[in-house]
């Protein structure tokens, strides 16, 4: 595995260390800068991020994290053609379709990495869990 898309709640995990996820989640991220996994995100992710991230921490410490979030990862933008395939999906969640649909653009994405991955059900990529990707990392 060379190449993964992170939905949004693994790196909210990671970034605010939230328990039992957050291990798996910050392994990943070792990973990528230790060896060749590319992790990519969406533009998208970010506003959402930084939504969540705000109840615990100031403005402040939230742009750092998403501005070295930016730095540690490949972040691929969202078009009109994914909101109008993600509205005309049959995903239950908008913005698990957003994150699906973005995850499709770029071709050497070989999985999904979500908690959630009853969310992905209908998904042409695998999708795993970070505990999955971390055991097939070694």
């Amino acid at each position: 595995m060379k190449t993964i898309f992170l939905d949004t709640n693994v790196i909210i995990d990671f970034l605010a260390d939230r328990e039992p996820y957050a291990e798996d989640a910050a392994l990943l991220f070792h990973h990528s800068l230790s060896s060749n996994l590319s992790i990519y995100v969406s533009a998208l992710s970010f506003n959402n991020i930084y939504y969540i991230l705000r109840r615990q921490y100031s403005h402040k410490e939230c742009i750092k994290m998403l501005f070295t979030l930016s730095e540690w990862t490949n972040i691929l933008d969202a078009s009109k053609v994914m909101v109008i395939k993600s509205m005309q999906s049959d995903f239950n969640d908008f913005e698990d379709a957003m994150q699906y649909f973005t995850a499709l653009t770029h071709s050497e994405i070989e999985c999904i990495v979500t908690r959630n991955t009853k969310d992905f059900k209908k998904s042409k990529l695998p999708v795993m869990t970070p505990r999955e990707i971390v055991s097939l990392l070694g």
